[in-house]
C-alpha cells in the first residue's frame, strides 16, 4: 500500500535536504514534484492543488532551527495536510446505545463487499460482540451459500431466507432474530451490480427506510483509483452512505483512492481490507497511514499486531525456561512462530520508521524465509533441538537434505541462533529487566 507514492516523496524531499533555509522558489520546485507524484498516483485533481496550496502557505519562509531542518519541517506540514486529506482522525463505528446496531453493507459486484462483511464480523466478535450476518443478495447465484460458508468459519450466525427476493422482508426478519437472541451488531450484506443503476439504488432505499441502518458502509475497490471516487460520491449522493471501507489495498494500488474519498465525499474511511485472509481487515488511522507513506512508520500499529498475535501464556513460559536453563532450537523455532503471527515480514517492516522499499529490497524480506527456517529445525531429532552442539558436519549435510535447503543456509541459521543464545546470556548476566521483543510485552 503506497510504497510507490512513499518512495517518490522521499526522492522529492531528499533534494531539500541539507539546506540552510528555503526559499519561495526552493518550496515551489519542491511542491511542483510532489504534485506530479500525486497526479500520478491519481490522486483527484482539485483536491492536489488546494492540498499545494496550502503546504506552500506554511512553507514559505520555514529556516533553520536548532534540532530541525528546513526540509524536516516541511514534511512535517506536508504530513499534517496529509493527515487532514486521510479524514484528520480515526473514525470507529457508530454503536447503537440500543442493540443490535444495524450495518448495511453497500458496493458494486467484484469489490469484496461480502468477503468484507465476514471479516467485520469476525473484527466484532473479537473485539467481545455478539454479531449475525443477514443474507440479502438474492440476486447472484450462490451469494447466500458463500455467506453462510463464510459466517461458519467465523463463527458467525447467518440469517437467510430463500422462499422469497423480497429483501425488506428478509431484513425485517433477520432483525426480528436479532433481537431475540440479544446480538449487538447485525450486518447485512446487500447486493451488488456490475454498475451504480435506478434499479438498485430504490431497493437500498427502501431497505434504509425499513431498517433505519445506524451505519451504511460502501465496500469500495481500492485499485479501480478514482473510479472508487466517483462510486463513493454516487452511492453518497443517494443514499448518504456513512463511511467507506476499502479493499484490496496489499495489491498494486497506487493510493489515490484513500487519499481523494474523504476530500471528496467527506464520509470517513473506517477499514481497509489488505489481504484475501479472514483476518485481512484492518481499522483506517489517517495519521498513521500518512506517516507510513513519509516513511515515518506506524509503531502504533506493530505494537496493537503484536498484542493481538502473541501468546501471552506461552511468552511468559518461554522466558521463565530460556532464563533457567537457556535457549534450544525447540525454543528458537517457538519465537519464530511468534514472528510469523505478526503477518508478512515485509509488512512488518515497513512499520518501522526510516524502512523505505530500496531498504527493503536490500534487506531481501522474503516472507518464505522463516518457512524455510521451520523446515530445517523440524529435519533434526528431538536430542539436536535440545543440544545443538551435536551438530557435525554430516548431521548438517542430513538435515539439508531432509528440508530441502542448501548447506550454506543451515550453517547460517546455526550462527543466528548461537548470535541469540549470546545476547540471553549477557542479558541474564545483567540480571533485572525483562527480554525485549518476543519474549514479552
Amino acid at each position: 500500500m503506497f510504497d510507490e507514492l512513499a518512495t517518490k516523496l522521499e526522492a522529492t524531499f531528499a533534494k531539500l535536504r541539507g539546506r540552510g533555509t528555503l526559499s519561495s522558489a526552493d518550496i515551489k520546485d519542491g511542491l511542483r514534484d510532489v504534485r506530479g507524484v500525486l497526479l500520478e498516483a491519481d490522486v483527484n485533481f482539485q483536491l492536489t492543488r488546494d492540498f499545494l496550496e496550502r503546504v506552500e502557505k506554511k512553507a514559505v519562509g520555514v529556516s533553520q532551527l536548532r534540532t530541525v531542518s528546513p526540509a524536516q519541517q516541511l514534511i512535517k506540514i506536508v504530513y499534517d495536510e496529509l493527515t487532514m486529506m486521510l479524514g484528520e482522525r480515526r473514525e470507529g463505528l457508530k454503536l447503537s446505545s440500543v442493540p443490535p446496531t444495524v450495518v448495511m453493507m453497500v458496493g458494486l459486484q467484484g469489490s469484496g463487499k461480502t468477503t468484507t462483511a465476514a471479516k467485520l464480523a469476525r473484527r466484532l466478535k473479537g473485539e467481545g460482540r455478539q454479531v449475525r450476518l443477514v443474507a440479502l443478495d438474492v440476486y447472484r447465484p450462490a451469494a447466500i451459500d458463500q455467506l453462510e460458508t463464510l459466517g461458519r468459519e467465523v463463527d458467525v450466525p447467518v440469517f437467510a431466507d430463500r422462499t422469497t427476493t423480497d429483501v425488506v422482508k428478509i431484513a425485517r426478519a433477520g432483525l426480528d432474530v436479532s433481537r431475540r437472541e440479544r446480538d449487538r451488531v447485525v450486518i447485512l450484506d446487500t447486493a451488488g451490480r456490475l454498475q451504480i443503476d435506478e434499479q438498485m439504488m430504490d431497493e437500498l432505499r427502501r431497505l434504509k427506510e425499513a431498517v433505519r441502518p445506524d451505519e451504511i458502509l460502501l465496500v469500495a475497490d481500492g485499485m479501480t483509483g478514482q473510479d472508487a471516487v466517483k462510486i463513493a460520491s454516487g452511492f453518497d449522493a443517494a443514499i448518504s452512505i456513512t463511511g467507506v471501507i476499502l479493499t484490496k489495498l496489499d495489491g498494486d494500488a497506487r493510493g489515490g483512492a484513500a487519499l481523494s474519498i474523504y476530500g471528496v465525499t467527506k464520509k470517513p474511511i473506517k477499514y481497509v481490507g489488505v489481504g484475501e485472509k479472514i483476518d485481512a481487515l484492518e481499522e483506517f488511522h489517517p495519521e498513521r497511514i500518512a506517516g507510513r507513506i513519509l516513511q515515518q512508520g506506524d509503531i502504533i500499529s506493530l505494537v496493537e499486531k503484536a498484542q493481538e498475535a502473541f501468546d501471552t501464556e506461552s511468552a511468559k513460559k518461554l522466558e521463565k525456561k530460556v532464563r533457567k536453563e537457556g535457549m534450544d532450537l525447540n525454543d528458537f523455532l517457538g519465537a519464530m512462530k511468534q514472528i510469523q503471527r505478526l503477518g508478512p515480514l515485509e509488512g512488518v517492516l515497513k512499520m518501522l520508521p526510516g524502512v523505505n522499499t530500496k531498504m527493503l529490497k536490500q534487506a531481501n524480506a522474503d516472507p518464505r524465509r522463516l518457512r524455510h527456517v521451520e523446515a530445517i529445525v523440524l529435519s533434526m531429532t528431538a536430542g539436536e533441538r535440545r543440544k545443538p552442539d551435536l551438530l557435525n558436519g554430516s548431521r548438517r549435510a542430513r538435515i539439508a537434505k531432509g528440508s530441502g535447503r542448501p548447506i550454506n543456509e543451515v550453517n547460517r541459521l546455526l550462527d543466528q541462533f548461537r548470535e541469540m543464545q549470546k545476547m540471553m546470556k549477557k542479558m541474564n548476566a545483567g540480571g533485572g529487566g525483562r527480554m525485549p521483543g518476543m519474549f514479552s510485552r
